[in-house]
């Protein structure tokens, strides 16, 4: 990996964009720590983390990079897009009119569909602005704007504030995508939980104190996390090789195909996104609740993170996001129809009908084993930390959530994998020239 950003670096082209990527990113971190003028930022913070840091709030604050915690004006961070992303995938499967702009539109429909998504994160990043306004307006600094000034003016100012942060938030992931290297709102959550992460070992490590058992626990801790990445990198590089031979064909003088190749098809083919999809449609009954009755208690005791119905309702959602993911990442009839098209078969298996239905049975019992990999991945690293007594570092806890751990890992490899496409483009353009 080390060598794979030595050889970008003497690259100008993918130095360019590995700079803008970094310079982006920059950014977004300095948005999470500028404080909203309309804020007693020590209060806000105060009853977002609490004392332990364990809170649902909490959570949303170290996936933000600390944003909300800090009252920064990037506090809504990637949560509203990320929403508006779910409900643009499911109304693409009710709408006929948005399945055939997503399937036959182009590169036309696609912008269509991501400008409806984004005016519909402009609706949620107002709507969260102004609940979290509603929820703490009693620590709204009424002497930002001079004495007197009416509390409405401040609260109005307090969601533009926002509105604006979370919009600028998908802006930058948006240029990341285009400009830079990897997928944008991914980049912006992994900088996030790692920034978060690294301030949160830090606070921990300084109060570890005397205590030996203390340390002991930390020293478990760490390698409990590494035995989890180690895992979660096995699984995600895992594929099945589904092999495919091509007949000979002779055109003319010449002679084509006779070869053997491999459809690669991953265990995990839909990545992080059933996980980070599954925890939003989870949290947001959490969210409502903990913005408009933020005294009430009844979402931690029924949908709270050691709830039964909390774990049996987020795999459930997991189970189902992987099998509606696979079926746009890997269509099983555009495959088959593609293979036929060249003249290639499956050993033992006739083109058409059978190869399809051969594809999907394959990619179903993928999907299922990809799923429960997800929900292992997503509930029991949860179970094995708060196993752990570490009671002075509710926050370290928080940072390496199960869902931070995946998507670390997951960004990390796409990152890699996307670098190395751009070098090996560059180096071939430069072979033929």
């Amino acid at each position: 990996m080390f060598k794979t950003f030595v050889n970008a670096f003497k690259q100008k082209e993918v130095r360019n964009k590995l700079l803008l990527t970094l310079l982006l990113l920059f950014i977004y971190c300095v948005g999470c720590w500028l404080p909203l003028p309309g804020l007693d930022i020590k209060a806000f913070n105060a009853a977002i983390v609490g004392d332990d840091g364990n809170g649902f709030l909490a959570l949303l604050s170290a996936i933000s990079g600390g944003a909300l915690a800090n009252g920064a004006i990037l506090a809504l961070g990637v949560s509203p897009y990320i929403t508006a992303s779910i409900i643009i995938q499911l109304l693409t499967i009710a709408i006929p009119a948005l399945e055939k702009l997503s399937k036959e539109g182009g590169e036309a429909g696609r912008k269509k569909i991501n400008l409806i998504t984004r005016w519909i994160a402009l609706g949620l990043s107002f709507a969260q602005a102004i609940g979290i306004v509603l929820a703490f307006q009693n620590l709204l600094n009424p002497d930002v704007l001079g004495a007197g000034t009416s509390p409405f003016l401040i609260g109005a100012m307090t969601v533009i504030m926002l509105t604006a942060g979370g919009m600028f938030t998908v802006w930058i992931g948006e240029r990341i995508t285009d400009l830079g290297i990897g997928n944008g709102m991914s980049m912006l959550i992994f900088v996030g939980i790692l920034s978060t992460a690294v301030s949160s070992i830090l606070n921990t490590v300084m109060g570890i104190g005397s205590d030996p058992n203390f340390i002991w626990n930390i020293l478990i801790f760490i390698v409990a996390l590494l035995l989890i990445f180690v895992f979660i990198v096995f699984m995600d590089l895992s594929e099945r090789r589904i092999p495919v031979q091509y007949a000979k064909q002779v055109k003319g003088r010449k002679m084509y195909g006779g070869q053997s190749t491999y459809i690669p098809v991953k265990l995990n083919t839909s990545g992080v996104m059933p996980i980070i999809f599954a925890n939003a449609l989870v949290m947001f009954p959490q969210l409502i609740s903990s913005i408009f009755w933020p005294e009430s208690t009844w979402y931690q005791n029924v949908l709270g993170t050691n709830s039964w119905l909390y774990i049996i309702l987020t795999a459930l959602l997991i189970l189902f996001f992987a099998y509606f993911y696979a079926q746009i990442t890997f269509n099983t009839e555009d495959i088959s129809r593609r293979i036929q098209q060249n003249g290639g078969f499956i050993p033992g298996i006739r083109p058409g009908k059978p190869t399809t239905e051969y594809l999907k049975r394959v990619s179903n019992r993928l999907i299922l084993f990809g799923a429960i990999f997800l929900s292992i991945v997503a509930l029991v690293p949860s179970l094995i930390f708060k196993g752990i007594d570490i009671t002075s570092s509710g926050s370290l806890v928080s940072a390496f959530s199960a869902t931070g751990l995946l998507i670390i890992v997951s960004v990390a490899l796409d990152f890699e994998k996307r670098l190395d496409a751009q070098l090996m483009m560059r180096t071939y353009k430069g072979f033929l020239k």
